[in-house]
């Protein structure tokens, strides 16, 4: 799937929030799972889930400690709160239920085609990249090259972006996970949290201007690296392939599967800090 930031999460859509559980028959059951599993590895979302543990350092710095402060202890508690495994079957339960048989066809011929496929593997490699910071300065000096150029690759690169919803979607993310994981941290006692979640909500509010400028210039220098190797005329394609409705609409649920999913582990975290970090003010 187009790269999504490495930011976490935002709540589920109500269509999702809504659904009620249905247990069909075991035969339709496996069948079903099979396409959903056959889904995640085509569009290269079950590398997305993987790349979740990426974003766990983020966790602690929120709380004003470093993640090395913890040791081998940080190292180990997020191999077992961010398991792979679990996330998956979060991942597949969610979908399995809120992912339409038309929706699914859709994205996955898209994603097997040569194009698509193309697409997945460098797309994975960007998701699995734990040196974020290298890989920014490349797609800015990349962006900065384009610039100079006056070169049309630009706003194709922007328009794949706004296809993918990302930017929205990652501010929205931003302030939510720092709302729950904080709520959740001052719940377990890890922290002392002098606001309450409405004025908390409102300071995050307050930042989201020049949040949304940060974001948009790391998402198009995200773009630009991952699809160097791709020609323009390429990425025009996979812009109008994201742009179609039925494509939208798997980039709402798969927004909101990941981002909700990291929602998820935060707080997981956040109730096994207490047994590893005394409480302080924040």
């Amino acid at each position: 799937m187009h790269r999504l930031p490495k930011l976490p999460l935002t709540f589920l859509p109500a269509l999702l929030l809504a659904l009620t559980l249905i247990l069909p028959a075991p035969g339709a059951r496996a069948a079903n799972e099979a396409r959903i599993e056959a889904f995640l590895e085509t569009t290269g979302f079950d590398v997305a889930l993987e790349s979740i543990r990426l974003s766990a350092d983020s966790a602690p710095s929120m709380l004003g400690i470093e993640a090395a402060a913890f040791g081998s202890e940080w190292s180990r508690l997020v191999r077992e709160v961010f398991d792979t495994d679990l996330m998956h079957d979060m991942a597949g339960d969610i979908l399995g239920r809120a992912l339409t048989d038309d929706l699914l066809t859709h994205a996955s011929d898209f994603y097997a085609s040569g194009l698509g496929q193309r697409l997945v593997e460098v797309e994975n490699d960007s998701h699995m990249e734990e040196d974020d910071a290298l890989k920014t300065e490349a797609g800015q000096a990349i962006v900065a090259g384009l610039v100079r150029l006056g070169s049309p690759r630009l706003e194709i690169l922007k328009r794949l972006n706004d296809a993918s919803g990302s930017e929205d979607s990652s501010i929205r993310a931003i302030h939510e996970v720092q709302v729950r994981f904080l709520m959740a941290a001052a719940g377990a006692g890890v922290i002392e949290l002098r606001m309450d979640e409405p004025d908390l909500r409102e300071a995050l509010r307050s930042q989201e201007g020049d949040m949304r400028t940060r974001i948009k210039a790391n998402a198009l220098a995200n773009a630009a690296y991952t699809y160097q190797s791709f020609s323009d005329r390429e990425l025009t394609a996979y812009a109008e392939a994201l742009e179609h409705p039925k494509m939208r609409k798997v980039y709402e649920l798969m927004n909101a599967v990941q981002y909700e999913i990291m929602a998820n582990r935060f707080e997981a975290v956040a109730a096994r800090l207490a047994d590893m970090q005394p409480s302080q003010d924040l």
